[in-house]
């Protein structure tokens, strides 16, 4: 049973900051942050979530099927995530490139101590705790004033695991595979990263998000892993019977001149490429979702518009159904797994071809981050533009893909790239 307190608070921003500094106590950590960005489909302004009182971490091996038991058996607010290569549960798929920051493929906890912030209310829901504690917490809270643990961070040199002539080679291999018939569509990612770095993860992250300012900022610590996300993506959604999903698919950068930044905001929605890579994305993703849907109920609310965040255009497009009251909320997930935008189309021959030509198992990245409700709801993100650390090994990582289609340029495709790499560089390298 939880207990349930509700407080008034003054300055949101500066009480993040607090919330933030004092969870750096705790083994498990998720942070999820709007940054006020206004949209349809946001219940909270941020959300903290620490101290697991169970858990559940696994490999790929029956994680769908041991994640629908563990939701089902604590039938309470669960926070975790679900990395990329849970396509292997899905379909016959392996994951066999490097990975350099080791991410249990899945994992999902149950916290003791839970914060909702909406406008200057705090809801706190703490788990089996007694009065005193919450109460010596909000102290803690309003007085603010925790020392984080610093490093004097190492100069930081970033380093390609695909060089920008193998980039080009490798798209012109997945472009054959276009041309063959063998997909429509298929997003290829490269990773950058250092070695033998360490960092402060929260100043990273806060570096990160002043940058960016995305709806759907995260940072997650599991013990010695954190995950820094800038993140303007939402994968899924579910409020009662309905299933939103938002895929981005189309990126133009921003320019500090009104009247430039203007013209390419326009030049992105006026894109047939950008148009195409979309509209393909939510015709998979309508698939998707019509397996766990009321006949007749799948739609598009919103086609191909575009998005202006603090480093990029983006064209979004949101799709919405109704599902079946027998579904159980995990089926949803299960059944739209790995997302479309960060995949291809046909979604499987697309993942067999990315796993052959990429480099590095993608893990956490192009997974999700999220939450389940008691009630079955449930929110996730998409992991990309997103700085990925495990502080054990001193191996820090961002990747970043694009979808490559029958109009890709190779060119075009590595130069956007680095537009999507650009606030991720900044930060490491100051």
């Amino acid at each position: 049973m939880r207990t349930v307190h509700s407080v008034e608070i003054g300055h949101a921003e500066q009480f993040k900051q607090h919330l933030l500094q004092w969870s750096q106590q705790f083994r498990e950590v998720v942070w999820l942050d709007s940054n006020a960005y206004s949209q349809p489909y946001q219940d909270f302004d941020a959300i903290l979530a620490v101290d697991a009182f169970t858990s559940i971490q696994t490999d790929y091996h029956n994680a769908f099927k041991d994640l629908k038991e563990y939701q089902s058996q604590t039938q309470d607010w669960l926070f975790g995530y679900l990395t990329y290569d849970l396509k292997n549960d899905l379909e016959a798929l392996s994951s066999t490139n490097f990975d350099g920051l080791e991410f249990p493929d899945l994992f999902f906890f149950q916290p003791q101590k839970l914060f909702f912030l909406k406008g200057n209310v705090l809801e706190l829901h703490y788990l089996h705790v007694v009065e005193d504690e919450m109460q010596d917490d909000l102290k803690a809270l309003f007085k603010g004033g925790f020392k984080v643990m610093k490093f004097q961070q190492d100069s930081i040199k970033i380093k390609l695991r695909i060089h920008k002539d193998a980039y080009f080679e490798k798209v012109n291999n997945m472009l054959a595979h276009i041309h063959r018939g063998d997909i429509y569509e298929a997003n290829f990612c490269q990773e950058f990263y250092a070695e033998n770095v360490k960092i402060t993860p929260l100043e990273t992250y806060n570096k990160l998000n002043a940058i960016s300012k995305p709806p759907f900022a995260t940072f997650l610590k599991l013990k010695d892993k954190y995950l820094l996300s800038a993140s303007p993506e939402r994968y899924i959604k579910k409020t009662g019977s309905t299933i939103i999903s938002q895929p981005i698919k189309g990126t133009a950068k921003r320019s500090e001149d009104p009247v430039e930044d203007a013209q390419l905001k326009q030049q992105l929605a006026q894109d047939e490429k950008e148009r195409s890579e979309n509209i393909m994305i939510v015709d998979l993703v309508r698939n998707d979702l019509s397996k766990t849907a009321q006949k007749g109920s799948v739609k598009v609310e919103e086609l191909c518009k575009v998005y202006s965040f603090k480093q990029v255009h983006q064209m979004i497009s949101t799709i919405s159904s109704q599902v079946l009251e027998s579904v159980h909320p995990v089926d949803v997930i299960t059944s739209t797994f790995p997302m479309g935008s960060m995949t291809g189309a046909p979604k499987v021959s697309a993942m067999k071809i990315i796993e052959e030509l990429e480099e590095t198992k993608r893990g956490l990245y192009s997974g999700a981050v999220g939450y389940f409700a008691p009630s079955g709801d449930f929110d996730f993100n998409v992991v990309i533009r997103s700085i990925l650390y495990n502080e054990t090994k001193s191996y820090v990582s961002y990747s970043v893909g694009g979808a490559i289609t029958a109009k890709s340029d190779p060119v075009k495709e590595y130069e956007e790239c680095l537009v999507k790499a650009k606030a991720m560089r900044e930060v490491l390298e100051n």
